[in-house]
């Protein structure tokens, strides 16, 4: 049966304090994870060392609640991408803002979800695994309110689903949805509506297996732009209604469409709005995973707010700090934080902030060139007031690299005071 969510999160909670987790005060040593947040220390005088990783309290409330409120008003039911943060507790957070469930890419991820009480998942991918079809199958079949959906991309994918779930002696068919590509060149999904259809009847062909609607991700799309990611958007609806003219979902409660990363859901909303009454309702299921801490850098340019502002604003919740520890010339300095601590893969750092005896100030005249395994480079311009012992604040690209280098995360409100502390599972 699905574990508890409350008895899950508390055993988290009751989680010892040591060396395994970064950034922490040395002296929290042996208290649990509630012991130390009851204690309410302050960030920068609380005794945590740098570098840490901290999320801003306010803002992942408001981008919670934003996301909440953009979905409902737009008639999306909403599964966001938990391999973002891979964090049973913004899991639950979400799902109590709202959330229909928490897509995933990988079994592990579905283990580690399932381990704290989520009920609904949508795997973004296609399962070929026989050892993860036994798991999934037997999960499925001891528990009735457990619903999962999972990609379907290829006959040969349908082959060996199917071949592991009957040698599993699965007595509940999984839930399926065919794929559709981005466009050639893209990266999983079929290509074509023919192939598409040729996976479907593969589907058909099976007991296992139960095609329940369509799916796929634009932000795949080459060359995306508004033009091309909505023409591929109405391709997917398309395929949704043909399938359905076939008969191919007779005898469902609801036939599946989704679609939705971070940078395009406006276009998604806008799209899924457009489809036509089906024989069924519709889930229209919204994907988008990286909004629940934004970020400094790729999602901020590419947010869909910045294209409707009148939707509102999400806001960077991530901060890392650091501290300078070389300053060995004017035009140069080296902060304590590097690749193992910081998301590098697409946008280097953002030096936003300095702290000095306890006053803070915009990082004027300071940039990140270069990341090493430990150390971040920084150029200095005349301008630059820096000097070692300074406390660096840097504005993070691209959350979904961000929380897999740190396992357990305070949560801080703007004063300093953290009030909790994020576990991820990576």
């Amino acid at each position: 049966m699905t574990a508890d969510p409350a008895q899950s999160l508390a055993r988290l909670a009751a989680e010892r304090v040591d060396h395994r987790f970064k950034g922490l005060p040395p002296d929290a040593d042996g208290l649990t994870v509630a012991e130390l947040a009851g204690q309410r220390r302050n960030l920068f005088t609380g005794g945590f060392a740098t570098p840490v990783l901290a999320l801003s309290a306010e803002r992942l409330e408001h981008n919670l609640t934003l996301m909440e409120t953009y979905a409902a008003r737009h008639g999306l039911a909403f599964a966001p991408h938990g391999k973002t943060s891979m964090a049973p507790q913004l899991f639950q957070r979400q799902i109590k803002h709202g959330a229909w469930g928490i897509t995933l890419a990988v079994p592990h991820q579905v283990r580690v979800a399932r381990a704290f009480g989520t009920r609904r998942v949508f795997l973004a991918n296609e399962l070929v695994d026989a050892p993860a079809l036994r798991w999934i199958a037997a999960e499925l079949d001891a528990d009735p309110d457990f619903e999962l959906v999972c990609y379907v991309d290829s006959v040969r994918g349908v082959e060996l689903m199917d071949a592991a779930l009957r040698d599993a002696r699965a007595t509940r068919p999984v839930d399926v949805v065919v794929e559709l590509a981005a466009g050639e060149g893209a990266r999983t999904g079929v290509r074509t509506e023919t192939g598409c259809a040729a996976v479907a009847d593969a589907v058909a062909g099976t007991r296992t297996l139960r095609l329940v609607g369509v799916a796929g991700y634009e932000g795949e799309v080459p060359k995306a732009d508004t033009e091309r990611v909505t023409a591929w958007l109405r391709r997917l609806v398309a395929l949704a209604a043909d399938f359905d003219k076939a008969g191919r979902f007779a005898g469902l409660d609801e036939i599946v469409v989704s679609a939705g990363g971070s940078a395009w859901f406006d276009a998604v909303a806008e799209v899924f709005a457009e489809i036509p009454e089906l024989s069924r309702p519709v889930l229209k299921l919204l994907r988008s995973g990286a909004y629940v801490s934004h970020d400094d850098g790729h999602y901020r340019k590419l947010t869909p707010f910045n294209r409707v502002p009148e939707e509102g604003a999400l806001e960077p919740a991530f901060r890392l700090w650091t501290q300078v520890v070389s300053r060995p010339s004017d035009e140069q300095a080296f902060v304590n934080a590097g690749k193992r601590d910081a998301a590098y893969d697409l946008h280097l750092p953002f030096a936003q902030v300095i702290r000095r005896d306890g006053a803070e100030r915009p990082a004027t005249g300071v940039s990140v060139t270069a990341l090493s395994d430990q150390h971040a480079w920084l150029a200095t311009t005349p301008e630059a007031d820096l000097e070692v012992g300074d406390w660096v604040g840097l504005g993070l690209s691209h959350p979904c690299t961000s929380f897999d280098k740190w396992q357990l995360i305070p949560v801080a409100e703007a004063d300093g005071t953290v009030v909790d502390y994020v576990r991820t599972f990576f």
